[in-house]
């Protein structure tokens, strides 16, 4: 009874994050350090360090799987999966909601006009995190290098599976460094295999059944599974990488979505608490409006399952011999090129996303403006936001 009770609290704790962890995963880890370590004593700082580390060396949304993660710790896979839906399910809901409604306006001529503000602010949000993130990770001429060369790869070959290799290219140059590392001593690590089994069969059962439904419309939610899962599957970094992957895909090269359709969308979730990864909520609903509401509504359930089961299954995977794992000097130097090559490509997700949008001395201003909000005060970014619709509708 004892540990229902502490199992009832902590939901209640991942849910209250769930509704006010705003900001990314940045400020959410902030947020974990002060309820689930000064406050619950869940577990130990040095515990929730090493899990944040751990996350953001496997591919997948970081926030998530290190809550999913304090989950597993406490309770085993049966309270990490509670986790998951509760943390998860708050900004699935919404960015379902507001897939609906965006194609509920076009239904009606009912003009979208108002986002035009959006769009500007959504192009500074990544270029703000394209800032963030190379101060943070960037620190060595290798990893400068990696990032200018990943930028300019990903700018010139827009394809869904050119992130996906420019990251392990450049973990493996950035491993090559591993004897830079401090040695650690090491003990065998026991790998019980049947997470990564898991994993691997669905990757590879949804690339072959998407292969065979390439030419059946019905079998769209198929596909849209596929692609989502292969995202979360390859994707390092958290949400701000995961954005010109889902650009490139599902506006450029499959045109699902329009330009104006898709910055609307990526500013709308981060006004939004809980992750960032609730995006592909959205993307997944607009995927199937030939469908109607219910396809609309599937189709976001496909896309949220694909996107967050594979960081999920591959951290339950890992997690059972991190402790051995880390010791490895070669798994820490390859985060070094992993993590440039991010930050290269969220660079080029800001020119893509810069691109389309009209260049006019107003829509410039905005991007600036935001930019500085986001870099000199402390304003929330859902107060943006907020402002940026209504001036739209001012306006």
């Amino acid at each position: 009874m004892v540990k229902k009770v502490r199992y009832f609290i902590y939901l209640r704790d991942v849910l209250i994050l769930a509704l006010s962890a705003f900001g990314g995963p940045q400020a959410h880890i902030a947020m974990l350090f002060e309820l689930m370590v000064n406050k619950r004593g869940y577990l130990k700082e040095q515990e929730l360090i090493e899990l944040n580390a751990l996350c953001q060396i496997l591919p997948g949304p970081t926030s998530t799987q290190t809550i999913t993660a304090i989950g597993f710790k406490i309770g085993g896979p049966n309270l990490a999966y509670l986790t998951l839906l509760v943390w998860v399910l708050p900004a699935v809901l919404i960015m379902t909601s507001a897939g609906l409604m965006i194609d509920y306006f076009q239904d009606q001529n009912i003009s979208l006009n108002f986002t035009r503000y959006i769009q500007p602010m959504a192009v500074a949000f990544v270029a703000y995190a394209a800032y963030k993130i190379s101060v943070k990770v960037v620190h060595t001429k290798t990893g400068i290098a990696l990032m200018i060369v990943s930028a300019v790869v990903a700018y010139g070959v827009a394809s869904p599976f050119t992130f996906p290799l420019i990251l392990l290219v450049a973990g493996a140059i950035s491993a090559i460094k591993y004897k830079g590392h401090e040695k650690e001593d090491k003990t065998g690590l026991n790998i019980k295999w049947a997470n990564f089994v898991l994993w691997a069969l669905v990757f590879l059962g949804a690339a072959l059944l998407g292969a065979l439904t390439k030419d059946i419309g019905a079998a769209k939610p198929i596909r849209l599974f596929e692609n989502f899962y292969r995202n979360g599957s390859l994707i390092f970094g958290g949400g701000q990488v995961l954005i010109p992957f889902l650009y490139t895909e599902f506006v450029e090269l499959k045109g699902y979505l329009t330009q104006e359709e898709f910055l609307s969308g990526y500013a709308f979730v981060q006004a939004l608490p809980g992750p960032v990864f609730s995006f592909c909520a959205y993307v997944g609903s607009l995927s199937m409006r030939d469908f109607g509401i219910g396809g609309q509504i599937f189709g976001s359930m496909m896309a949220s399952f694909g996107i967050f089961l594979p960081g999920t299954f591959l951290i339950f995977f890992v997690i059972r011999f991190w402790d051995g794992l880390k010791k490895y000097r070669i798994v820490k130097a390859s985060l070094e090129g992993i993590s440039a090559a991010s930050c290269g490509m969220v660079v080029t997700a800001a020119i893509r996303m810069y691109e389309p949008v009209h260049g006019n001395p107003i829509n410039i201003a905005i991007i600036i403006g935001t930019f500085s909000l986001l870099m000199w005060t402390k304003t929330p970014p859902p107060l943006i936001i907020f402002a940026g619709i209504l001036a739209g509708f001012i306006f």
